[in-house]
This record gives C-alpha cells, structure tokens and sequence, in this order.
C-alpha cells in the first residue's frame, strides 16, 4: 500500500486525503498550525490519521508521494527536507485529476480569476450541466472527485496550485493577464512568476481551447516561448487582428465557434476589467455548447463576487465599496479606473513586495483621501504623502472606517482596495471585507 503524506488540513488538503483514503493509499495528515474543527470531522469521519501544531519528520520523509496545500510556500523546511529525500511533491488538483474523466475548464491571471470562474459556473448551471465549482474558489476538488462527482469542474486556478501540476489537463484553459503578483514566493523574480502561470497550457492537445487576453503585453512574450497544441482563441477590448471576442461598437461580439452578440449596455458586470471577464466566460461556455440565449441571459443577470467591487451601501450619501479581493497593484488599478465620483481609498496590509508607481497617476486624478491601513503604514507614507492629498494613519478596521466617515463628503465613495494581502490585521483577504461591512453598515 503506497503512503501519501497530505502537508496543510484545510479545504484542499482534507479534500485531498479524503480521496487518497478511498482509493487505497495509507494516509497521514499533518499541518504546522491548528485544523478547524470542520476538517477535523472530516478526517475522522473517514479515519484519516492527522497532526496539528507540528510536523513529525518520520511521520513525514517515509511517504511515497506529499500531497502539498498551496499556501506552504517550497522554502518551508519540511517541503525542503521531502525535496532534498526526493519525495515528489504535488498540489491537490494534481492528484484529483487523477482519478476523473470530467472536463476541466480552468481559470487563472493575476486579477479576475474569481469573477470570471464564478461567471462561467453561474452560465453551466443556468444552462443544467452537471458541473462542480473548485479551486481555489468553491468545495475541494478533490473532495468532489471523491464523493459527489461532476460531468464538468470549474476551476480557479492561483499560481502555487499550478506550480506542483504536471500531468493534469485543462479541456479549456483561461489565462486573464500576467501581472506582478505574490513576487515574495518566486525569488522576486517577474519571470518565474509567469512561467508559473503558464502550466495551465500544459499537455493541452489539439481537441484542447486555449483562451486568453490578446492585449496583455507579457502573455505575447510568453506564448512565443511555447508549442501550443490547443486552439487559441485570443479576446481584445476592440476589434483586432486574430481576436475572436472584442467590443465593437457597443455590442459585445464572439466571432467562433457560434457566431454570438449582445448590447454591451446589458452586460451585468461594469467597467473596462470586467469587458475581458465577461469576455473569457462567454467565448468558454460557447465551446462548451451552452446555447447563446443561455449565455446571454446569464451575462447579464450575474450577481457579482462578494469582496470585487462589492457596492456595501450608503450612508450621509457617501458610497461604500469593498474591494477586499484586490490584494495587488493591479486590482487596485482597475477598481481605481471604474471610479466615476470623488474617491477617497483604503490602502494597506501585508506588502508583497509592490511597486506602487502604476496607480500613483490614477490616484491623483480620482482620490481626495487616502486612510492607510495596517500594521506598518511606513512604504505606503514614503509613496504617497508626497502627492499632496489628505492622509489618515490607522491600524485597525473600526480606526480606518471612523476616519473615512470622517473624511467623506456627499457624492463621494469610499473605496476598500488595499492593493495588499490582509495577513497582518485580519485572518483573511474574507475577514477583511467583513469586518468593513459590519462596521460601514453600522454606522
């Protein structure tokens, strides 16, 4: 019986051991902080041994095979220790994809992830496919493979879970943008980043769709570098040479395989970052087969991602907007970017290693306030005091909404984009967005 050691007890590692047990691997679990009790029953439920608080080496090293949670980063000493004994290390949507003939239909870039794998899971049950939502969105992929199977799985895709993927296949593969992002687990180096987000084209073959956006200087480069088998199916903002999905004129067009249009006005999602979300969905389901009333009723009745861009209410007329999600420069770009009334923004957190030079300009033409938020505000001050417009200092959520409603005028928003991971003052980029809905709603 092959041993698989599962490092991290959260959704994709009890998912993953879940699976492992029912097809007959000897399984350990082990995680360096304390399991929520919900993955505890889980494991129990299926008498899955498990560790929290520690790892035990010789528990560990003997294994044949290590199932690793994306967040631990491969500099952690255990995983340095499995790779020094040669043990190969896979994610678990490697090992899931194992053991199912479903069609993947994967996700990944730097900003939209979320929205767009929501849209196109939003479209495949609107149109009654069997289909289950996983990655790094949604219930374990693993767990679902085991335990409720789908015909199709709908799946976000972050850059680490794409890191220990070899032979798993993407049916249809979305790449949104390559953009600098979590630089801090890839040596600072942009280049390694990049490839990284290039696996998801890995072992696609001819009958395989490769959709990604046709404008993004750095997927250009790096498609040079590839044989690509899959059918590319490049999307642009407008009208372009190859482009198969573009605005033209106010109606949203996708020119293959079914020929498909609608009024841009009626697209549910707004603003220029959300033409290529909305873009990518429509062009997949469309391979997919799902009927274009279908799609068209489905872009434009989308609710939306709870913490994108998420309208909170408002108060003394002032607009509060939680854009938790936007833990990079970019997201805080395009959030930046929709901006239609007097701004002020939220900025702060866990720094990632971010150049804020791209939204400096977009902050000075948009923002009248900007309330710094974390644990050390000093990069954001050395940044952006310099600008000239009125800065607040604050360490904790209730501090930071006070001084916005302070700050705030009539007609204008308030806008939580924080361009940073929130693992400083919160438990999560979730918790963050929380705790700014409860306090703005109470106010």
């Amino acid at each position: 019986m092959k041993r698989i050691v599962v490092l991290g007890a959260a959704e994709s590692g009890a998912g993953a051991a879940v699976l492992a047990k029912k097809e007959g691997f000897d399984v350990f679990v082990s995680d360096m902080s304390v399991i929520k009790d919900k993955y505890k029953k889980l494991l129990d439920d299926h008498a899955i041994a498990w560790e929290e608080g520690r790892h035990t080496e010789a528990a560990i090293l003997n294994a044949d095979e290590i199932i690793k949670s994306p967040g631990i980063p491969k500099e952690a000493p255990m995983v340095r220790k499995a790779i020094e004994k040669g043990i190969h290390i896979i994610s678990e949507i490697e090992f899931a994809g194992r053991y199912t003939d479903a069609k993947m239909v994967c996700i990944t870039g730097s900003n939209g992830k979320t929205t767009t794998t929501s849209l196109i899971y939003h479209i495949f049950k609107a149109a009654g496919y069997d289909a289950g939502l996983a990655g790094n969105i949604g219930k374990s992929l693993a767990l679902q493979v085991a335990e409720d199977p789908h015909a199709y799985y709908i799946i976000e895709l972050s850059s680490f879970q794409l890191d220990n993927m070899y032979d798993f296949r993407a049916n249809i593969a979305i790449l949104l943008n390559i953009t600098p992002d979590h630089l801090d687990r890839y040596d600072n180096q942009f280049g390694k980043y990049a490839a990284a987000k290039m696996r998801i084209i890995r072992n696609q073959t001819a009958e395989d769709s490769f959709i990604y956006w046709n404008d993004d200087p750095v997927i250009r480069e790096e498609l040079e570098k590839y044989d690509i088998k899959a059918v590319q199916c490049p999307f642009s903002e407008l009208k372009e040479a190859g482009s198969i999905g573009y605005i033209e004129e106010g109606q949203y067009t996708i020119e293959k395989p079914t020929p498909f249009n609608m009024e841009q006005e009626e697209l549910s999602l707004t603003g220029k970052h959300n033409i290529y979300n909305s873009l990518a969905a429509g062009i997949a389901t469309n391979i997919a087969g799902i009927r274009k009333d279908v799609i068209r009723k489905s872009l434009s009745d989308f609710p939306g991602v709870e913490h994108r861009l998420e309208k909170v209410c408002k108060v003394g007329g002032v607009q509060y907007i939680n854009d938790s999600k936007a833990t990079n420069v970019d997201a805080c770009w395009y959030a930046l970017e929709s901006m239609k009334t007097p701004t002020i923004l939220i900025l702060g957190g866990k720094d990632k290693g971010n150049d804020y030079e791209p939204i400096k300009q977009l902050v000075k033409e948009k923002c009248v306030g900007l309330v710094y938020l974390g644990a050390d505000n000093k990069k954001l001050h050395d940044n952006f005091d310099a600008l000239g417009i009125p800065v607040r200092d604050t360490h904790s959520m209730k501090a930071c909404v006070e001084a916005c409603n302070e700050m705030a005028k009539p007609g204008d928003t308030v806008l939580l984009s924080p361009c940073c991971a929130s693992f400083d003052l919160f438990k999560n980029m979730e918790d963050r967005g929380d705790q700014f809905k409860t306090l703005v709603r109470n106010l």
